[in-house]
This record gives structure tokens, C-alpha cells and sequence, in this order.
């Protein structure tokens, strides 16, 4: 399918004095909130004769939807609207929809072919991908769909770190909050940085996020039970502060150096240097969260040796920095 450039799907509708038509998809189980964020940013009021225009679709419509929170919702537009939609907007669901309507499948096929951008949030990547919409392009879900998305869809080129991704006139956004981030992205890309900040302003949400979704995957650390390994594990997360050497490991498991790394391999699934690296990120990220110490204190406490070897490890394995990660899920103090 070409490729066809949005920005002329646009001039062409005000070239025919009408507003640029926004979709969203509604159907049973679908997300209320991304359905719901998705109505709040295109639907705003006092935007200007220039904002957008937004419909709600369903397969049938008039009949009652009971979304992922047992909202009811009823839209009056069924899929015929997606022949004449500038933009679709595909919001996830609790549950992956396994078989999509042909129909609607169809329908975003077509609209596609003739320029309409297309847009997921979350887990209605599945859609796009079911009508081969993201075949060979990059894409991204929730972090915790993003294994299925592969597994189901190998030819999509799924970045599991990003909140959103535009690849041309198909779009997709991490989970949930992500398609704040990407309807702003898309009201910046239409309208310019100005309004976008205006309606980030009138949200109250921040115009840009730093970093990608990374930051939001729990990680703990892989451990075992039951071993030799396991008190060394102990011991290292308790001294992050040392010089953790793959010597000094193998030495106080009683190991050689090479048994010591293929059986810490064999336990773990990673080498004793990536998960040195790992408990130290998770570490750091506890303390960013729960205290105040300075950024430099949190690098020495948890064997970084400096900010800037911190920062490093923070951008290459979360997408953002120390600081930022601090302001984003730090605790209020009580």
C-alpha cells in the first residue's frame, strides 16, 4: 500500500471547506479511558473554526457498546464513516480483540489506501496489524502486549521501548497515558507546537515525556534459590557500593572463574556484568523514588561511581535520566 502523505489529506479537506474528520473506533470491551482521551483531545471546544471534527463509529450503530468498565456507550455512526475519515483513532481493550470484524478490517484497509492516517492506542495494535496495516513498518503497545504483538504479528517491527511511534500515516502508542502522547503528537504535527502546548495546557498534562516506556517495566532482578549462587546474590545486592569484580564473585562462591560465570549464566540467563549493571538500576530506581539524597550520593551508593556513569546506564536502559525519573515517580513527602 503507498504511503501516501497526510498533510495532503488535510490540505484537501479544507480545500473542500470541511474540518478534518477524526474517527474513533468503539466496539464491545474497549478501553473507556482510550476511547475517552482520544474524544477529550480532538473534541475540544473553543479550538478555532480549524480544530477537528470528531465521530464516534461502531459496526452497529445505535445499539449499545459496554466498555472495558461497563460504561455504556452508543455511537451513531457505523463503519461507513471510516470511508470519509482523515484520521482513525483504533483505542485498545482490556482483553486483544482475537477476531476483528472483517468488516472493519476492510474499512481501515481502504481508508488507508486512500490516505487517511490511521492510529492505535495501546493494545488496538492488534487491529492495525490484523488488517496487515503494520506489516514491516515499526509499531509499539502496552509493554506487556509487546511479546504477544511479535509472537502473533512477525512481521511487525515492534519497539517495545517508545510511548509512541509515527511511521508515516500509521501510527501506535504505548499503553493507556501513551495516547495522550501521541493525540498531542498528531494535534503538534496538524497544528503546530503552539497549540499543542495550549491543549497540553488545557489538559494539564505535560506537552513532551522524556524517555520511552522503559522506565515504566518493572524490572527485578533475576535470583535463585536453593544454590551456592544464592548467597552470593544476597551479598552483592547488599554491597552494590564495591567493586563487584567477576573475581571477587567467583572467590566468595568458592568457584572457579569460568565454572562461576556458566553457572551464573545457567541461573540467571544473563552474565555476572549485566546483572550487576541491572541490580544496580533497580536499586537506584528505589532510592530516587523513596528519598531525597542527592543524584551523585544515589551513583556512590549503588556502585556507579559517578552521576554520569549513571546517567548512562539510566538513558541506554530506561530512555531518560536520573533526574527525570526522580521529578516522574518520586513520592510525595508525607
Amino acid at each position: 500500500m503507498p504511503n501516501l502523505p497526510v498533510r495532503s489529506q488535510r490540505k484537501k479537506a479544507r480545500e473542500k471547506g470541511r474540518r478534518h474528520l477524526v474517527a474513533v473506533l468503539a466496539y464491545d470491551g474497549v478501553n473507556a479511558f482510550e476511547l475517552g482521551l482520544a474524544v477529550e483531545v480532538f473534541g475540544l471546544s473553543d479550538m478555532g473554526p480549524d480544530w477537528y471534527r470528531i465521530v464516534v463509529c461502531s459496526e452497529r450503530p445505535g445499539h449499545p457498546l459496554i466498555t472495558n468498565s461497563g460504561l455504556k456507550i452508543i455511537s451513531e455512526s457505523g463503519f461507513e464513516t471510516l470511508a470519509r475519515a482523515d484520521t482513525i483513532i483504533v483505542p485498545g481493550s482490556l482483553e486483544i480483540v482475537e477476531s476483528p470484524p472483517q468488516t472493519l478490517l476492510d474499512a481501515l484497509k481502504r481508508a488507508h489506501w486512500r490516505g487517511a492516517r490511521v492510529a492505535s492506542i495501546c493494545a488496538g495494535a492488534f487491529i492495525l496489524a490484523a488488517a496487515g496495516l503494520l506489516d514491516g513498518r515499526r509499531a509499539t503497545a502496552h509493554w506487556a502486549h509487546t511479546e504477544e504483538l511479535s509472537r502473533r504479528h512477525p512481521r511487525v517491527q515492534v519497539d517495545a521501548n517508545v510511548l509512541y511511534v509515527d511511521d508515516h500515516n500509521v501510527m501506535s502508542s504505548a499503553g493507556r497515558a501513551a495516547g495522550l502522547d501521541l493525540c498531542l503528537h498528531i494535534v503538534r504535527s496538524d497544528h503546530g507546537t503552539e497549540i499543542a502546548n495550549r491543549v497540553a495546557q488545557r489538559l494539564v498534562i505535560a506537552p513532551h515525556r522524556e524517555g520511552g516506556q522503559a522506565q515504566y517495566i518493572p524490572q527485578p532482578v533475576p535470583k535463585t534459590e536453593g544454590d551456592t549462587l544464592a548467597s552470593v546474590f544476597v551479598w552483592a545486592q547488599r554491597h552494590l557500593d564495591r567493586d563487584l569484580t567477576i573475581a571477587s564473585l567467583a572467590s566468595r562462591a568458592r568457584m572457579s572463574r569460568r565454572t562461576f560465570i556458566r553457572r551464573f549464566e545457567d541461573a540467571t540467563g544473563m552474565s555476572p556484568g549485566e546483572w550487576v549493571v541491572q541490580a544496580r538500576v533497580s536499586k537506584a530506581r528505589e532510592l530516587l523514588e523513596a528519598t531525597q539524597i542527592p543524584i551523585e550520593s544515589v551513583a556512590t551508593e549503588t556502585g556507579f561511581g559517578s552521576a554520569d556513569a549513571m546517567r548512562h546506564h539510566f538513558r541506554e536502559r530506561l530512555g531518560t535520566s536520573p533526574a527525570h525519573y526522580r521529578a516522574t515517580f518520586r513520592a510525595p513527602a508525607s
